[in-house]
């Protein structure tokens, strides 16, 4: 390999290993990696479990690679030179094996967690759930207590530990309601009715937000979620800002 190659190679490794720092704090502490919610926990669980599993694959691929291309390397002329080797039962084995086992674990737990984490399945608890409907409209979230007579626009507040039972539909092009803090994003389209069932652990102010690229817009569709109980408490639905009020 010449010189400059070297040099180009050595300086986008470096620049990649930067990056990988630089992101690092951010990707440990978003909300996915740090889910208030009883389905982010478990959605979070299910994710590093895959993480895991393929890099048992990925780890030992990675380093093999950079073992062989040291070890059979031009300089090096003391590599056995073997042109007519073809085949090694043993070496079959691991290398076919090992992505079979873990591709049958992956399906298994997909298969198990897939259930488990059915959105449309409520979620036990000795707590009422408190039903929620939401509809997608043009760039805002329109969220509707239809137990209370409330609805409110970019704002949504719940108590912790308790079910949510989201009923979630559009009236605009079609969407995706997410709250990362919370669980797993899912659809809202025009002409049905999508359910989500939900649960925070905890009392905060999450961000909730469009998941879907519907157009110019919709990537600064947000929202609030779960904000402290106190602050309700303490002022009232009739002190909500009218951004965040719609009807009482």
């Amino acid at each position: 390999m010449k010189f400059k190659h070297k040099l180009a190679l050595s300086f986008i490794t470096l620049l990649l290993i930067a990056l990988f720092i630089i992101l690092l704090p951010y990707t440990i502490n978003s909300d996915v990696n740090n889910p208030k919610g009883l389905i982010g926990l478990q959605e979070r669980d299910q994710m590093y479990m895959a993480t895991l599993l393929m890099l048992v694959v990925v780890i030992p691929v990675l380093i093999l690679t950079f073992a062989i291309c040291w070890r059979y390397r031009a300089s090096n002329k003391s590599a056995e030179y073997d042109p007519n080797w073809h085949h090694d039962t043993l070496a079959e084995s691991i290398w076919w094996g090992f992505p079979a086992l873990i591709i049958i674990l992956l399906c298994i737990g997909t298969w198990v967690s897939s259930n488990q984490l059915d959105p449309f399945k409520p979620l036990p608890s000795s707590q009422k759930p408190i039903r929620i409907q939401v509809v997608a409209l043009q760039w805002k979230w329109l969220f509707i207590y239809p137990e209370h007579k409330i609805a409110l626009l970019n704002y949504l507040q719940f108590p912790e530990n308790t079910p949510l039972n989201f009923e979630i539909t559009s009236d605009a092009p079609m969407n995706s309601f997410w709250i990362p803090a919370l669980g797993g994003q899912i659809y809202a389209m025009p002409g049905m009715v999508t359910r989500l069932h939900l649960q925070a652990l905890e009392s905060g102010e999450f961000r909730g937000s469009s998941a879907n690229l519907s157009g110019t817009g919709f990537a600064a569709m947000h929202f609030l979620a779960n904000l402290p109980l106190e602050r309700i408490m303490r002022n009232g639905w009739n002190q909500l800002s009218n951004r965040q009020r719609l009807l009482e």
